[in-house]
């Protein structure tokens, strides 16, 4: 069984980016790669440090987690990777 995560990466402007994969080691060398394969968004705000990743069963959970926390505050996003206390 193949094993999701959503994750949350720390971009060098201090902007976060939401995101979800399969290998989360090779996405974020991704992020901070020169190749095409990391995100749009992270590609001019390198390097990416990961802060946050939670695991999941299912591609659909993954994904649905990463809609999810995207439609969060960035406060809201800061305490729940532990940065701000509520």
């Amino acid at each position: 069984m193949e094993t999701y995560f959503t994750y949350i990466a720390r971009c060098a402007d201090g902007t976060l980016y939401t995101g979800w994969t399969t290998n989360l080691v090779r996405r974020i060398a991704a992020h901070n790669g020169s190749g095409a394969a990391g995100a749009k968004y992270t590609k001019t705000r390198r390097p990416v440090t990961l802060v946050f990743a939670e695991r999941h069963t299912s591609k659909s959970e993954a994904m649905s987690r990463e809609w999810h926390i995207k439609r969060l505050s960035r406060k809201e996003k800061l305490r729940l990777i532990g940065w701000e206390k509520e």
